[in-house]
């Protein structure tokens, strides 16, 4: 394996990670509705199990609302009940074509939970960054140990594997203080 192809590896990976906090991340509710807050919701229709985003649309029309609209109504309760069942808390409204659930205001004791749940997640991503960098030193450190390059090109690559986990981790720290703000607003 070449100095480059370590460096490619790893930054995919890194990368990975990333796009997996910004996922987890829109889940997590601020004082505003977002379609993401229900993304994650499976609902039994047609005998099978199927998410949400496949058996409806979600559009949040006002700042406090989601509105669910199911391509077929006769899944209409299918989905009413997957909402009621879930652990999102929420009480969904049907009136016959689109079901609605108005999301309550935060409370600033379920604010503080928010906050420091986005920031669990930023350090288990920086967690999971850092792993990823010492399988990268790792690999380094066996590449000049097997002959396939210099110690020369070994310290390079580890700086460079250092560079992109400086990167990778300054993102993530970016991406949880844009989200604690977006949930300590009102």
């Amino acid at each position: 394996m070449t100095s480059d192809d370590i460096l490619l590896d790893i930054e995919d990976r890194m990368e990975k990670s990333v796009l997996k906090l910004r996922h987890d991340l829109t889940g997590i509710r601020t004082g505003r509705a977002n379609p993401g807050l229900v993304d994650s919701l499976k609902v039994q229709v047609y005998g099978a199990e199927s998410p949400l985003k496949s058996v409806a649309t979600v559009a949040c029309p006002e700042p406090n609302q989601i509105v669910i609209r199911p391509f077929d109504a006769s899944t209409l309760k299918d989905i009413e009940k997957a909402i009621i069942a879930s652990d999102l808390g929420y009480t969904p409204n049907n009136d016959g074509r689109v079901v609605r659930i108005n999301i309550p205001p935060l409370s600033t004791q379920v604010r503080q939970k928010m906050v420091s749940r986005i920031k669990e997640l930023a350090e288990d991503t920086k967690v999971a960054i850092r792993n990823v960098r010492r399988d990268g030193n790792k690999m380094a450190d066996n590449g000049e140990k097997n002959k396939e390059f210099s110690e020369d090109v070994r310290d390079k690559t580890k700086e460079d594997i250092q560079v992109l986990t400086k990167k990778y981790e300054d993102e993530v720290t970016a991406l949880a203080v844009s989200r604690e703000k977006d949930v300590t607003e009102n």
